[in-house]
């Protein structure tokens, strides 16, 4: 089970990572709404938890995108 990621976290991945992470808490969040849907869903604060974790990592990729972001591994200097 994933734990919550957070932004800074995120920045230190790389474009590989980011999809395996972003893999891992689309299938986490399919499994918590089967749960829910089937009523073996303990705690439901957890299934915001993980949205929450898509939406960050969406956010960082897009970011990234847009330059706002830098990947790790790229030097600031070679881009001005």
């Amino acid at each position: 089970m994933a734990t919550k990621l957070n932004a800074h976290e995120l920045d230190e991945l790389n474009a590989t990572d980011l999809e395996a992470k972003l893999r891992e808490a689309k299938e986490e969040l399919f499994n918590l709404r089967f749960q829910a849907a089937t009523g073996q869903l303990d705690s439901n604060g957890r299934l915001r938890v993980v949205k929450k974790d898509i939406a960050r990592i969406y956010t960082v990729v897009r970011e990234r995108e847009l330059g706002i972001r830098t990947t790790p591994g790229t030097n600031e200097e070679a881009k001005a």
